[in-house]
């Protein structure tokens, strides 16, 4: 038998983690080595293990599943990593693939989707869904539409307590949860102090917001 493509999961409920080994350890050619609770213990277990895939969730806690994108790249360790995200947010479609993220499945996706772009990733190859390829596709054709970064200075009131918590890593269902408003409604403030401040994601606004109050020091 062939060598079984090595997994490792990385995802901050306990129940879905279990669940996804599982129905993973259903296919003859995939092995899943090993599991995260938290951003924090997916370097160290990739150190360890190695593996063919990883298999990331976005919202993770201590390190969201960008800084852990982030942090292996910048560590050398960087392998195909596989999105798998109940987002339906396009601003974090983008940003994963700025990262290198090798494909993307969305929670609500088939299993056969899942061990399909498991393979794919393994194999060398790009996973992303034609709906969610055109998705990043439209976003970053718009970006050399966009205006040049301009400052917070533009932003609402509202909007700058989106930035700033932005700013201290927290994600949308966070912020919705600390300003009492909905997850769509941070969607729609973050498409504007997008749109505002030339930041293409999170990171340029977090980078932006860091060299203004540098140059206000």
């Amino acid at each position: 038998m062939s060598k079984k493509v090595a997994v490792i999961l990385a995802d901050h409920h306990q129940v879905v983690r279990d669940s996804i080994a599982a129905l993973l350890g259903t296919q003859p050619d995939i092995e899943v080595v090993a599991s995260a609770a938290n951003g924090n213990q997916v370097a160290d277990l990739v150190q360890r293990h190695r593996p063919d895939v990883l298999v990331l969730e976005l919202d993770l806690p201590e390190s969201s599943g960008f800084e852990v994108l982030r942090s292996l790249n910048q560590a050398g360790l960087s392998i195909p990593t596989l999105i798998l995200t109940g987002s339906d947010n396009e601003v974090d479609y983008v940003q994963a693939v700025r990262l290198g993220a090798s494909g993307l499945v969305l929670k609500r996706d088939s299993p056969e989707k899942l061990f399909h772009a498991i393979r794919s990733v393994a194999a060398g190859q790009l996973a992303f869904s034609n709906e969610i390829a055109q998705q990043v596709v439209n976003w970053m054709a718009g970006e050399r539409a966009r205006p040049a970064m301009r400052g917070l200075h533009r932003l609402s009131e509202r909007e700058h307590m989106v930035a700033l918590l932005v700013t201290r890593g927290l994600r949308n269902r966070e912020i919705a949860a600390e300003l009492n408003i909905s997850e769509n409604t941070v969607k729609r403030h973050l498409q504007s102090i997008f749109n505002k401040t030339g930041a293409h994601d999170r990171v340029e606004l977090a980078a932006l917001a860091a060299e203004q109050k540098a140059e206000a020091a």
